[in-house]
């Protein structure tokens, strides 16, 4: 029997205030704007629902971090529905940790260290590039074996979520597809915005990305 490829959907929480000034929030729980949450309900009925991208019967699980900008999130992704679906809330998916940067914006941090670039240094106090790749390495290999199960085995269902973080989604994409972390400087990922990432040929050894920023308001 030949199944549909396996996906999975990767959403970045909704708009904050930290979100829109540039600060950079990683353990900091700082909660989506009135407009944030807005936005999330807006695209719900269109993103999620029956015959929808998301259908939660085609969901096996979702992942979803613990700061509360993400969990209200998914709660608003699926409100309009009669039950959540099956999740757990995990600090796997969490925000890179910005350390001695938390909170402060790109210019205060080169203030204090002129060439910083997070994806070749890390963070002080925080996360290194080393323990973000390893931490998001142990997540996609979660996320194969639920896709290899369904489509191997006929196990589960097709579609995993992730409802994350903006550096989170950077890192991942660019790990999913065999890149070295450092290829997340290239991407954007908006706040409310869908990475779809799956695989070509319906093969599990060619993982690919299909789509970014789908649903997303757009600056």
């Amino acid at each position: 029997m030949t199944r549909p490829t396996p996906r999975l959907f990767l959403i970045r929480h909704g708009e904050t205030e930290w979100s829109l000034n540039g600060r950079h929030t990683g353990r900091s729980d700082i909660p989506l704007t009135a407009r944030g949450e807005q936005q999330i309900k807006e695209k719900a009925p269109f993103l999620v629902g029956h015959g929808r991208a998301l259908d939660p019967r085609n969901l096996v699980i979702a992942f979803i971090s613990p700061r509360i900008r993400a969990q209200k999130t998914f709660d608003l992704l699926f409100g309009h529905l009669p039950s959540i679906p099956d999740h757990v809330i995990t600090d796997q998916v969490r925000e890179w940790d910005y350390g001695d940067y938390e909170g402060l914006l790109k210019e205060e941090i080169l203030a204090k260290q002129p060439d910083w670039n997070i994806w070749r240094d890390g963070c002080p106090g925080g996360e290194s590039v080393g323990d973000m790749c390893s931490r998001v390495d142990g997540m996609i290999a979660k996320v194969r074996e639920y896709h290899r199960q369904y489509f191997e085995e006929g196990k589960g269902a097709r579609d995993v979520l992730i409802v994350a973080h903006g550096h989170l989604s950077r890192v991942f994409i660019s790990r999913w597809i065999n890149f070295n972390l450092a290829l997340g400087t290239h991407f954007n990922v908006e706040p409310g915005g869908v990475s779809v990432l799956s695989y070509n040929h319906g093969s599990l050894d060619e993982p690919a990305l299909n789509g970014l920023n789908l649903y997303a308001d757009l600056k």
